[in-house]
């Protein structure tokens, strides 16, 4: 439910889309973290959210650190599959559950900057 019809596949993903998308598919805007586990990188949809009065970031806060999560996905080249993720999982987050993908780069710069998140 991205606004794909908008934007071409390999488009970058931005913030005021995501945002739209967290509010259309499950009326909050969750959290998004990166977590390195087993030597494998994961883009994690957290179970806190906005509009949580406990949530420990302002809107801007929240949005600056929005950018700099898609900013490592747009430079992966996963714009797409976590696009189509976000469009289609059926889980929702729930408290002491975060949803979460498994970013896999392709080619050989994407593999690089992955090695150089990992470390």
């Amino acid at each position: 439910m991205l606004e794909e019809s908008n934007k071409p596949a390999d488009q970058p993903l931005a913030v005021e889309e995501v945002i739209a998308c967290l509010r259309r598919r499950w009326k909050a805007t969750y959290d998004l973290q990166l977590v390195v586990r087993r030597q494998r990188l994961y883009l994690q949809v957290m179970w806190a959210y906005l509009e949580q009065q406990s949530f420990p970031m302002d809107e801007n806060t929240y949005r600056e650190h929005l950018a700099e999560v898609l900013d490592v996905v747009n430079r992966l080249g996963l714009a797409t599959d976590v696009r189509q993720w976000l469009d289609s999982t059926r889980d929702k987050p729930r408290l002491g559950k975060a949803l979460s993908l498994q970013l896999q780069a392709q080619g050989p710069e994407a593999q690089t900057l992955l090695r150089e998140f990992l470390v």
